[in-house]
C-alpha cells in the first residue's frame, strides 16, 4: 500500500511539472510572436543576417541578454526598447520558449 501512495504522489508531481513548463512554453510562444517574431521569426530561427537566431540558445543565455537589454547593460535601441516592457516572467517565458526550439541548420 505504501509503494501504491508514493507512485501515486510521483506521478502527479511529474503530471504537475510538466504541465507548468507547458504553460510557460505557451506563454514564451504568444509573447515571441507578439515581440519577436518580426525580427526574429515566430521560433527564433531569423532569416535575415541582422538579427541573430534566437532558436536552440541556452535558454540562461537568453535571459541574461534580455536581462541585459533591460537594465542597459547591454546597448541596442531596439533591444533596449523592447526589452524595458518585458517582465521577468516574460523574460523567463521566452527564453525557455526559444532554447526548446530546433535552430536550422546554416550553409556553408
Amino acid at each position: 500500500m505504501k509503494k501504491f501512495i508514493i507512485s501515486v504522489v510521483t506521478s502527479a508531481l511529474i503530471l504537475i511539472s510538466g504541465q507548468g513548463i507547458a504553460a510557460d512554453i505557451e506563454a514564451g510562444k504568444k509573447k515571441a510572436i507578439e515581440v519577436c517574431a518580426a525580427c526574429h521569426g515566430p521560433d527564433g530561427n531569423s532569416l535575415a543576417p541582422a538579427f541573430p537566431k534566437l532558436a536552440g540558445q541556452h535558454a540562461t543565455y537568453i535571459e541574461n541578454t534580455l536581462n541585459g537589454y533591460k537594465s542597459g547593460d547591454r546597448k541596442n535601441l531596439i533591444m533596449n526598447g523592447l526589452a524595458a516592457n518585458l517582465s521577468k516572467e516574460d523574460i523567463q517565458n521566452l527564453a525557455l520558449y526559444f532554447s526548446r526550439q530546433s535552430g536550422l541548420s546554416t550553409k556553408k
